[in-house]
């Protein structure tokens, strides 16, 4: 039966194919062990060949999701071996990570939603394809990708736009781009209505079918019916069955794909959990291949024929995008998701208005009059104008990195280096804060709440609070690299601040605190902000020899706050920006699990 998307769809599958892809998957004897040594998986064997359609099933929990990634070279077995080869030919090399040749798709969806469909596979392409690879080629992948999951008449769309199945038909593009012999899927039918469900497995279908290795995880019982093969799994993470659908039911002695479930967790431990549910058919190949990979040395850790698996050599650095490239590709989608992004430009063009009306309403003009100037107002002014600076920075970071983590641990799987993304994001940002910093510093002299000064003055002060921003910008995108969620970063957004009024030394004096209050601002950016604006625009002057009674007796209390030049503060907030942003470099790489790449 026909597909929806029809044969064009159908056309550009086999073209997809048609140049090297198809790659046969062989698994023997996986097990798996999480930290603590308890086993994830065991004794799992499989074979998924060009064409098909294979589909791990099983209960929440059996290690599904686990297996899929062990067997995409992104988890590595405690014993067993999983090995690629083409169609005619022998098992030729160790998985080494999703690349050129193998897609994967997780289960969070890997684009952008504020980019349209093919700015989205564009930007992708240029990512994974090799370095110089002509416009045209990149333009006929992104067109034939389009094509094959039928999304041509949805490239001009942004994404944020399309329905859920088709976001995640826009993902499985995204993997096609570069034609792999295998594509993983992890649950591509989660939280797809039927019919959604239904046409994505449709798809794969005709991508398998034109010869491909699909591979797809899967909690939806419907999936195990539209596929060549079967490997459910038990929940405790053993093969309970492998064959063809249509044996499923009868080999576990159910009625229904829905009742398989329960039947293999009632047999946990008994014949299933020893794999006596495998159809004869199956067990023979299996078992043949099997002993070709002890043949080949594969043994229990700690022998001298030891499984674990060595990766493929890495593709030559000459063909991939090297790191001044992928700073450039991705500053230019960095600036282009944020001019797209119109409540992230309503939140960067607010941001300073709000503090520019602050100011207007709540400090009068002349606070710097030399004739009478007014020590306490000179002084918020100074404070607010720092904070402001802390405050614009953090809030154009927090948001920065977490909405898009999943995108980037895809990335990071095939070619992305996290130092050029993390220096893509300062980039696109440090001139957003510049101009936000100019206007503040303009206003304010406009309207009389800062003092008639020369350029010296106000560069002085302009280079102080850009280098808070983008200190506070540093530890936005720290945090942001931190949690999970936008919810999560919100969250952080009172926590971070507070701790930069209070010890900021503005409120308190430094000098005067108690020496745990006076340890901690040492810590604080806007404490050094704060001082080297007071440095740069002359504070002690204008309280010592000013009109104002008050000036004196509060100098004294500040000590020598003001006195140290704005220029050791220009250092201390450049050495908290470098150190955050290498913060922010090591929590990415962390997370994404891969030591960064030469």
């Amino acid at each position: 039966m026909r597909t929806p998307i029809g044969a064009a769809a159908e056309q550009a599958a086999k073209e997809q194919a048609a140049e090297g892809a198809g790659l046969r998957v062989t698994a023997h004897g996986l097990t798996v062990r999480a930290r603590s040594g308890r086993p994830l998986l065991r004794g799992i064997s499989l074979r998924a060949g060009p064409g098909e359609l294979t589909v791990i099933a099983g209960s929440s929990g059996a290690g599904k999701t686990v297996l899929l990634e062990t067997l995409a070279g992104i988890r590595a077995p405690a014993e067993g071996r999983v090995r690629y080869g083409g169609v005619a030919g022998p098992q030729v090399a160790e998985p080494a990570g999703p690349g050129a040749a193998l897609g994967y798709v997780p289960q969070d969806d890997i684009i952008h939603r504020q980019l349209p469909v093919d700015r989205t596979l564009r930007y992708a392409a240029r990512l994974r394809m090799p370095a110089g690879t002509p416009p045209a080629e990149v333009d006929a992948a992104v067109a034939r990708a389009l094509a094959t999951l039928g999304l041509t008449g949805r490239a001009r769309q942004p994404v944020a736009v399309l329905s859920g199945g088709e976001r995640k038909r826009v993902s499985v593009a995204v993997e096609l781009l570069t034609r792999p012999g295998v594509l993983f899927l992890d649950e591509p039918t989660s939280g797809l209505d039927p019919a959604a469900g239904a046409e994505l497995m449709a798809v794969l279908r005709e991508v398998a079918a034109a010869g491909t290795t699909v591979v797809l995880t899967t909690h939806t019982p419907s999936d195990l019916l539209r596929c060549d093969q079967v490997l459910f799994l038990s929940p405790g993470g053993t093969p309970a069955y492998t064959g063809s659908p249509g044996e499923l039911r009868a080999a576990l002695g159910v009625r229904t794909v829905e009742e398989a479930y329960g039947a293999v967790a009632r047999a946990e431990g008994g014949a299933a959990g020893d794999g006596r549910g495998i159809v004869e058919g199956d067990r023979g190949t299996l078992e043949d291949d099997a002993g070709t990979a002890a043949d080949s040395g594969n043994a229990r850790p700690g022998s001298p024929t030891a499984t674990a698996p060595t990766p493929a050599p890495a593709p030559s650095p000459a063909r991939r995008l090297g790191p001044v490239g992928q700073w450039a590709l991705l500053t230019r989608r960095n600036a282009e998701i944020m001019v797209r992004d119109r409540l992230g430009l309503a939140v960067l063009a607010g941001s300073p208005v709000m503090i520019v009306a602050m100011f207007a309403v709540l400090f009068r003009p002349g606070a710097f009059d030399p004739a009478s100037p007014n020590p306490g107002s000179s002084a918020m002014i100074l404070f607010w104008i720092a904070f402001g600076g802390f405050f614009f920075g953090l809030t154009y970071g927090l948001l920065q990195i977490c909405p898009e983590l999943p995108v980037v641990r895809r990335e990071r799987l095939t070619v992305l280096r996290v130092g050029p993304y993390v220096l893509s994001k300062l980039t696109v940002l440090l001139p957003v804060l510049a101009a936000a910093d100019a206007l503040l510093l303009a206003v304010l002299r406009s309207l009389d709440r800062l003092p008639a000064a020369g350029w010296g003055v106000y560069g002085s002060l302009f280079t102080t609070t850009l280098l808070s921003s983008a200190a506070a910008l540093a530890l936005g995108l720290l945090c942001s690299a931190a949690v999970s969620a936008a919810g999560q970063a919100t969250l952080l957004l009172p926590l971070l601040c507070f701790p930069q009024v209070l010890f900021s030394g503005a409120f308190v004096p430094v000098p005067q605190m108690a020496w745990p209050g006076a340890a901690i601002s040492y810590a604080m950016t806007n404490r050094w902000a704060y001082e080297a604006l007071g440095s740069g625009i002359g504070l002690a002057d204008l309280w010592a020899h000013g009109g104002a009674p008050l000036g004196p007796p509060l100098l004294a209390s500040y000590a020598d706050s003001f006195d140290r030049p704005a220029g050791l503060g220009w250092l201390i907030l450049a050495g908290f920006t470098v150190v955050l942003l290498a913060g922010t470099w090591a929590v990415l790489v962390r997370r994404c699990g891969r030591a960064e790449r030469a």
